[in-house]
């Protein structure tokens, strides 16, 4: 990497970027950090990468040092657009800088095949983002994502936990998620009142379990909606003799919604 590149600090110092609360901008600056996201994700090599919210560029410089086939990198914010074009003054042809709103972006024409997101995620909209791209999830290799925490944890919870939910289920029906690793809210500047995750969602081939998708999310809205009562009275608008179909689908009538299995929640959407 040439030595002239400016650091993701000085990029915003340079450009007056300062986080704005309603864009919901954190941003890290820290290279070590953001080689450690990169490091953590696998295997760039020849994949075309998108990156959402740019920003001053930390986790931008550190995908380009990868030997990727390209990364195309996603900003709203148009006073980031200068700065980032910095980037693209030492990287040329590797680094495409759009002025878009993610939340109306198909990334299936951000780039082709094979295709990696990679992002830190404005905490406002991460949980409507990721259920956009799961829309299209098998056009996708991985994402590795960055949320908070509580939102990390809703994505890999099992079930019998608090925080298994309808965001579970789905995405876990449509891919295996982990989490990575934990960042303070002391790395970033400025710094949000929560912890954050890294999260890898890497994404099926083919669902985990053969379901209609819309029938399968209105099941989970149906459930969770009233999921402190028993799956028998939760389930009744979708069921209305709930106790005997879910009987004979060998699901315990007197479940909670978080009790279930991704397996089961497909049953009750097949049988419908």
């Amino acid at each position: 990497m040439p030595t002239s590149l400016p650091t993701p600090s000085q990029i915003a110092s340079s450009y007056g970027l300062r986080a704005i609360k309603n864009l919901g901008q954190h941003f890290l600056f820290d290279m070590n950090i953001t080689r450690k996201i990169v490091n953590y994700a696998g295997d760039l090599a020849d994949k075309n990468v998108i990156e959402i919210g740019p920003g001053p560029g930390g986790l931008t410089q550190a995908i380009l040092e990868q030997p990727i086939a390209k990364l195309v990198a996603v900003e709203f914010d148009e006073r980031a657009i200068a700065g980032l074009n910095e980037l693209k003054n030492h990287y040329a042809e590797k680094l495409e800088i759009i002025n878009a709103d993610a939340l109306e972006t198909d990334l299936r024409q951000m780039a082709p095949a094979p295709r990696v997101v990679m992002s830190n995620l404005p905490y406002n909209i991460s949980t409507k983002l990721l259920t956009n791209w799961l829309e299209y999830a098998s056009e996708i290799e991985f994402m590795v994502l960055m949320f908070q925490t509580e939102v990390a944890e809703r994505i890999t919870a099992v079930p019998g936990t608090k925080d298994y939910g309808r965001l579970s289920v789905i995405t876990q029906w449509l891919c295996e998620a982990e989490i990575l690793f934990d960042l303070p809210p002391s790395v970033f500047t400025p710094p949000p009142k929560v912890n954050s995750s890294i999260v890898k969602i890497t994404l099926r081939r083919e669902p985990l379990f053969k379901a209609d998708k819309k029938k399968l999310e209105n099941v989970l809205r149906t459930a969770f909606n009233q999921r402190r009562k028993m799956l028998k009275s939760a389930l009744k608008p979708l069921l209305p003799d709930a106790e005997n179909s879910l009987t004979k689908l060998g699901i315990n009538p007197q479940s909670r919604p978080e009790e279930l299995t991704v397996e089961e929640f497909c049953k009750i959407a097949n049988s419908l």
